[in-house]
């Protein structure tokens, strides 16, 4: 029974600590912005209360924020309302809502521009303690609905493929801050489906169909100004019909980073159908000039057909392109413009001509085969298969296409006839090159000329052979070019730019003679050619073709080659004696074998004979300078290289000093173009003698030590170590000016004595700039210069990770009196010195000490405090009588 009364004590205390929670009533984020005759939704919600479960809710309004207040509605009495909203609180425009035993929402049906003001929820009291808010408000503005919806109506009828603009114009009339949203949807039958959002935040959302083809550019949004906006559906198809709408929200941002739909309007923008390629799809294969039916032809003419294909949408089509002879592919041009022959030899079909496919103009397609004979006869057909790229212009293709149509022309027949011209072709050289460089001449002359008819020309093509092993490959042969029978240069892709830029000529001087000329003849050139004459016949359509062709026998073109060589020699022309003096040599080139050229100059040094090779300055072929990986960029100034003349070149070297002493010289290579315009190319190269600088120093000589006035010490302490620099001998000038000498320092440290791997501290350059180190350690560096040759190391706070072995490398430089510039003396590293730091014992302890302290006397109080309190509400008889939950009242408290 004793334990049973313990345990009710226990469970009254904590529903009695329960009730000292502290009420909270919130509301909708605020300020909320509205607009007029729109629906209008506040929530209020109370916690941290005691009392039943299910709460009960007053709201009042007021329009200042400290007016009078008007009742609007309770949750638990009807009687509540001001007598001026009875009659909008009983037709449901205004109501209450319960969502939850603790939360309510107040709901105005149609919002009017009188309800703007500040609203408050209040809660009665059901607790046993008043703690914390009861009411709260929030401020409700009610602006007028100015927004504008008007789309302009689209073309009722779009061709597939073709681009579809949607303009929709939104617009408002800004009097608070509110945002702005287009939606464009389309809607076929009882279906819609949005396209694409563009805002309220600038950003566009779109829907889950058309994200794939918004991501290609399939469709494409083009904001322009006063709220006018359009989106571009590209390359249409059949899919894409329907009725579309044009949606424009108007939208407010409220504290509690929610976006909230304050008024939309949605107009229709039209209904839009597409027109199949397949409808207005025409193709046509004709003759390129009216003839008989079938098509008759001379042996070696030339067989042109043209396709014709004609679309509404033909500018959105992209075209494959196939001709097909007797019912078999011969020649296809493939949606990139990639033109594949599928021209066969041999078998049941014979050997066909080969045949070419090209675009002559907007839909109009020319089927050429040249050279035809017998086999070429047959029935010709045209075969288009339309393509429409599902993606964007930004999507590339990528592959994403599908076929909208495909048709085939008429067929048209053709024949070809038995005729053949013939004659002789010889081949002979006018000039004939002893060297390279030199003018080369070829004549390819006709004779014996039979069989050609009235009105018929020549033509020609060269070809070249190389010579087995040029440039250490096979034996390759390539086109150099033709002359067609119109008398179009046709050159070969190998020696396409020389014939462009003039250097080599393909002329026809005679109507049986044709040259071929080379400027400059390069080693390249020499080889085997072969000159091919072709005979073209105009057929009865007034077209020329080609009915036969002979070839010359080979004619060799070569010539006994010679290296290039170079000489080049280094001459001192001012000589360094001392320190801080100028340095000047210059490097002459003498060629033999190379003709007009440029050149290239690398200055080299290296300290000894035997040393490491490193490049100080070069100078390209171009005049364009740069200094080499072994220039110090603060000396770049001192350094000049010039082209002194037409092969000689100069270089200075200002303001020696001891790190400059060495051999120079000039390593140049010889660069040749094959014509203007084109790249360098090499062609030999040399090295000229050594010149050396090989001064002494002539200043005073130098000595570098270093101590600390203690080797141990405690942490935290500061540790010094004084770095004394000597001077043995006379000044550069008169051994007193401190003016005439500087030093640079520099301190390193390594964890164990003897250790090699070294870390740099800090260092002074001579201009008295400190740098430091970054450091692992919590102690800090100074460096304190005590005199013109005492500096001194300071470690403040030393750590147990400053125990160490640190000495000093000093760089002296002196004014010379002979050149008056200052000169850079040989580092002079100290001895070292080994520093200790004994370990704290107290330090590493006293913070785990005092935390366990801390901890212990925390833990200690909160046991006390809570005894207490559970004295106090636990063992005390009260007896309380909740209030009425009709109205607030005081509570009686103990």
């Amino acid at each position: 029974m004793k334990m049973d009364s313990c345990l009710f004590t226990l469970v009254f205390g904590l529903s009695m600590l329960g009730g000292c929670l502290a009420r909270v009533v919130t509301v909708s984020p605020g300020p909320l912005i509205r607009v007029e005759g729109q629906t209008v939704s506040i929530r209020c919600d109370v916690t941290e209360y005691s009392g039943p479960s299910e709460q009960d809710f007053e709201w009042m309004m007021s329009k200042e924020a400290n007016g009078k207040k008007m009742n609007i509605i309770s949750s638990f009495d009807t009687r509540y309302s001001d007598p001026s909203l009875s009659k909008r609180v009983a037709s449901g425009d205004i109501s209450v809502a319960r969502l939850k035993d603790n939360e309510v929402e107040l709901k105005i049906a149609e919002v009017k521009s009188t309800d703007a003001g500040y609203y408050w929820c209040q809660t009665p009291s059901t607790d046993s303690v008043i703690s914390g808010n009861y009411e709260a408000k929030v401020q409700l503005t009610v602006i007028l609905n100015t927004l504008k919806v008007s789309p302009l109506t689209p073309p009722p009828v779009v061709p597939e493929g073709s681009d579809l603009t949607l303009s929709c114009n939104v617009t408002r009339e800004l009097s608070h801050p509110t945002y702005l949203s287009v939606t464009w949807s389309v809607k076929r039958g009882a279906t819609s489906e949005e396209i694409l959002t563009f805002g309220p935040q600038g950003d566009v959302v779109t829907g889950a169909k058309y994200t794939r083809r918004y991501a290609d550019g399939g469709i494409r949004l083009v904001p322009g100004k006063n709220g006018f906006f359009e989106l571009v559906i590209s390359k249409v198809t059949t899919s894409d019909e329907g009725t579309y709408e044009c949606n424009g929200t108007e939208w407010t941002y409220e504290n509690g980073g929610k976006w909230i739909k304050i008024v939309e309007s949605t107009k229709e923008m039209g209904t839009v159908s597409v027109t199949p390629t397949g409808q207005s799809l025409s193709v046509k294969a004709w003759s390129s000039s009216p003839s008989s039916t079938p098509l008759l032809l001379s042996p070696g003419e030339k067989l042109t057909l043209v396709c014709s294909v004609s679309a509404d949408n033909l500018p959105a089509l992209a075209l494959e392109v196939t001709w097909l002879a007797d019912g078999r592919e011969i020649v296809t041009m493939e949606l990139s413009g990639v033109v594949i022959s599928n021209t066969s030899s041999g078998g049941a079909q014979g050997k066909r001509g080969e045949a070419t496919l090209e675009r002559t103009g907007v839909g109009e397609y020319r089927l050429g085969v040249r050279g035809v004979s017998g086999d070429d006869g047959g029935v010709y057909t045209c075969r288009i298969r339309a393509f429409i790229e599902k993606g964007g212009r930004s999507s590339g293709g990528g592959g994403r296409w599908h076929m909208a149509a495909e048709k085939t022309s008429s067929p048209v027949t053709v024949k070809v006839a038995q005729i053949k011209p013939s004659f002789t072709v010889t081949l002979e050289a006018v000039l004939n090159p002893k060297m390279t460089a030199e003018p080369t001449e070829l004549a390819c002359r006709v004779t014996n000329i039979t069989h050609l008819p009235p009105g018929g020309r020549l033509g020609v093509t060269w070809e070249h052979t190389t010579l087995p092993g040029t440039g250490g490959g096979p034996q390759t042969s390539h086109p150099i070019g033709s002359l067609d029978g119109y008398g179009n240069l046709l050159p070969g892709s190998t020696y396409s730019d020389r014939l462009k830029s003039g250097v080599i000529s393909l002329t026809r001087v005679q109507p049986d003679t044709f040259k071929l000329r080379f400027l400059r003849t390069q080693e390249i050139d020499m080889g085997q050619y072969v000159c091919t004459v072709s005979a073209w016949s105009v057929n009865s359509q007034g077209d020329i073709m080609n009915t036969s062709e002979y070839q010359s026998s080979q004619l060799a073109v070569r010539w006994d080659t010679k290296r290039p060589t170079l000489n080049v020699v280094a001459k001192r022309i001012r000589e360094a004696s001392v320190g801080g003096a100028t340095f000047e040599m210059s490097c002459a080139v003498a060629s033999e074998n190379l003709g007009e050229a440029g050149y290239s100059v690398l200055i080299k040094w290296q300290d000894s004979l035997q040393g490491t090779v490193r490049t100080i300055m070069t100078l390209s072929p171009d005049n364009v300078l740069q200094h080499g990986e072994a220039t110090d960029p603060s000396r770049r100034d001192s350094l000049v290289l010039t082209k002194s003349g037409p092969a000689e070149f100069q270089f200075r070297l200002a303001g020696v000093q001891l790190s400059d002493r060495g051999f120079y010289w000039c390593d140049i290579t010889a660069w040749t173009k094959q014509q203007p315009g084109q790249a360098w190319t090499k062609a030999t190269s040399a090295e000229s003698n050594k010149v050396r600088i090989d001064f002494q120093e002539n200043g005073p000589s130098y000595s570098v030590a270093i101590h600390s006035d203690t080797n141990i010490v405690n942490p935290w302490e500061t540790a010094k170590m004084e770095c004394s620099l000597t001077v043995q001998g006379s000044s550069p000038k008169t051994g007193t000016q401190t003016d005439d000498l500087a030093y640079e320092v520099r301190w390193f440290f390594t964890r164990l004595r003897g250790g090699e791997t070294t870390t740099l501290v800090a260092s002074v350059d001579r201009f008295g700039v400190v740098t430091k180190d970054t450091r692992n350690s919590s102690s800090d560096i100074s460096i304190e210069r005590k005199d013109t040759h005492t500096y001194m190391l300071n470690i403040h706070g030393t750590q147990d990770s400053d125990s160490g072995e640190y000495h000093c490398v000093a760089t002296p430089w002196y004014l010379s009196a002979s050149t008056g510039a200052w000169t850079q003396a040989k580092e002079l590293p100290s001895s070292r010195v080994f520093l200790t730091v004994r370990f704290a014992v107290w330090d590493s302890l006293k913070l785990p000490l005092l935390y366990g302290v801390a901890a212990s006397i925390g833990v200690g109080l909160f046991s006390l405090v809570l005894g207490l309190v559970c004295a106090q509400c636990c063992c005390r008889n009260t007896t309380h009588t909740p209030r009425s939950r009709n109205k607030l009242m005081d509570l009686e408290m103990d």
